[in-house]
């Protein structure tokens, strides 16, 4: 067998990166929050997260926008949890604005779901249960990128860390997921908030 390409295939997201999309960046938190493992165009990527909360705020995937035409689809292997998602508007000149969304989405999953990443929209995934959260997607890879694991070139992280995470929080409340606004966002066009609650 060839291990070549194997170092290329696995990283993890550290607290310290991931202090960046935090609703309290200062909080303490895991060490790891949830590990990937690539596939490649010719195998799925797995990914699986760590239950628990940083100061509320349940662990969640940096989040990222696609770069081109490119959608994507998740299947939910085990645990529950919520997907995020979110399309940029257009300024006058047909860019994305980083703080105005279009439309908000947020989805409750668990095992056996599947979720549906159209083009455009930015994505992340949070763990709301008590166990892992383990998915599984068909997001295409190149291994002969600089960072195809932990960075990939088909993924843009900037706009995400610009506005400190997207635009609406996962926290605990009562002992169940609920939804804060990031204040960074000067508009939310559209929503759909599913069967969570909005507080704060």
């Amino acid at each position: 067998m060839d291990f070549k390409d194997v170092p290329k295939h696995y990283a993890s997201r550290t607290h310290e990166k991931m202090q960046e999309v935090l609703m309290n960046p200062s909080a303490p938190g895991p060490a790891i929050h949830y590990y990937m493992i690539r596939g490649g165009s010719d195998q799925r990527n797995v990914t699986v997260w760590e239950p628990g909360l940083v100061n509320g705020e349940y662990i969640k995937t940096y989040g990222h926008y696609h770069v081109g035409d490119l959608d994507e689809n998740y299947w939910i292997i085990l645990g529950e949890g919520i997907a995020l998602l979110q399309k940029r508007a257009l300024d006058a000149s047909g860019n994305p604005q980083a703080d105005v969304i279009e439309e908000f989405r947020a989805l409750s999953v668990k095992a056996g779901d599947t979720v549906y990443m159209p083009k455009d929209f930015g994505h992340l995934v949070v763990n709301t249960g008590k166990t892992y959260f383990v998915t599984a997607d068909d997001s295409p890879v190149d291994f002969e990128e600089r960072d195809p694991v932990s960075l990939p070139g088909h993924a843009d992280y900037k706009p995400v860390q610009q506005m400190q995470g997207f635009a609406y929080y996962v926290i605990e409340k009562d002992g169940k997921p609920a939804l804060v606004k990031n204040p960074k966002y000067k508009e939310v066009q559209k929503t759909d908030f599913g069967d969570l609650p909005v507080v704060g």
